[in-house]
């Protein structure tokens, strides 16, 4: 059991997926875990402090005037207790009393008091989400190393579609690890590359691909949890850079190329994620192409492969390649393992709508020269976790070899 004898503390703010937080105990409790929770008045409204006593076998804690409870001074004492500290939902507000260090509650004063890690799923509007104040807030809280679960992305309670529900009870319970297991890359420099990159035809023009950069994004939120620097090189995407990850925008694979190559001499691992353009244009126009004859012809070069000419490098980093596919995985994967050098490669089925790109959600097919595992469908917070977490097994392994 992951969570076995692990004591957490979940925290339920206002939010209409606080209905979820019962399944969450289970889930928790499932693994082991020791859980204890705490509920501010507003998650009253939504989820009924009994059911969750019931689930959990604790009593629930919501006052923090409770002087039965404070005459041993009892939110010291919880505060103690935890191992970890977990708030899910975490609306907008309860995170802005987090990053101001508001103590007006028994969870917020629970949350300035624990020496324990604290993690945050958040669940709110997606404008609310993307709201200024929002997004500032939630910088300031990462670089105080509080670490977020999500949020996901889909259908909301108010209709709207876009950021801001929380993950499944399942994934939240599945994304918490012990602290002792999150540094097997304490030390190490990794390079990460994400996202697609945009090949120019003409000024208002260019060839790309669906690649939304979440994959390599969350690559690098993992890596960094394990302890290691992190530096990733981002093609165009719609994400928010990763707070305390140095982060290098690129538009093009040449640039992406030459980004790369400036990390070589001090990287220990580098993982090819992106999507990157297999040829560019010979000749780009300076001037946007007018609709003319019923056909046109461009002529095509081959871009500098990044992979392999990362793997390939005299004192080559420990390589992590990507092989996205829409047919024979297998065959496909293990001949750009052999023919790249590659130390593992990661291959999934994009023939598949319902993950891969643009998805919340992938599954990955890992091979290495002896030996192969499947990580099955799961979120790409998740997903990225596992990944990083067995290519530190392998790179120790193969330092240690």
């Amino acid at each position: 059991m992951q969570l076995k004898n692990i004591n957490i503390i979940l925290g339920i703010t206002g939010g209409i997926a606080a209905y979820k937080t019962p399944d969450l105990v289970r889930k928790l409790v499932a693994k082991g875990a020791n859980v204890r929770v705490v509920m501010t008045d507003s998650a009253k409204e939504f989820v009924s402090p009994l059911a969750l006593q019931a689930v959990s076998g604790n009593p629930v804690s919501d006052n923090l005037l409770d002087k039965d409870a404070e005459a041993a001074m009892g939110h010291i004492e919880l505060a103690r207790w935890a191992d970890m500290l977990l708030v899910a939902p975490a609306t907008a507000n309860f995170m802005a009393k987090l990053t101001y260090g508001l103590a007006d509650d028994l969870l917020s004063t629970l949350c300035l008091a624990t020496p324990a890690p604290i993690y945050i799923a958040p669940a709110m509007n997606q404008q609310m989400w993307f709201a200024d104040a929002t997004q500032a807030n939630l910088k300031i809280l990462a670089q105080r190393k509080i670490q977020f679960l999500g949020p996901a992305q889909g259908e909301q309670a108010c209709g709207d579609v876009g950021p801001g529900r929380m993950l499944e009870p399942q994934e939240i319970a599945d994304l918490l690890v012990p602290e002792s297991l999150e540094q097997l890359l304490a030390g190490k420099r990794i390079t990460i590359t994400a996202g697609p990159t945009r090949e120019e035809i003409d000024p208002v023009r260019y060839l790309s691909n669906h690649s939304s950069g979440k994959m390599g994004y969350a690559l690098a939120t993992a890596a960094q949890e394990l302890g290691a620097t992190v530096t990733l090189i981002s093609g165009p995407v719609n994400l928010q850079p990763p707070a305390l990850i140095k982060t290098v925008s690129v538009i093009n694979a040449q640039q992406m190329h030459d980004a790369v190559m400036q990390t070589t001499d001090t990287c220990d691992i580098f993982v090819g994620c992106a999507a990157v353009a297999d040829y560019r244009v010979q000749q780009k126009t300076e001037q946007k192409i007018k609709k003319s004859d019923s056909e046109l012809t461009l002529t095509f070069i081959k871009n500098p492969d990044i992979l392999s000419d990362v793997a390939h490098l005299a004192n080559a980093p420990f390589t992590l390649g990507f092989a996205a596919e829409t047919q024979n995985l297998r065959e496909y994967a293990l001949d750009k393992l052999q023919r790249k050098k590659l130390n593992m490669i990661a291959a999934n089925d994009v023939s598949d709508s319902t993950i891969g790109f643009n998805s919340e959600q992938n599954a990955l097919n890992v091979f290495w020269s002896k030996g192969e595992k499947k990580l099955e469908v799961a979120d790409k917070q998740l997903l990225a976790r596992q990944l990083m977490q067995l290519v530190a097994q392998r790179y120790i392994e193969d330092t240690n070899d």
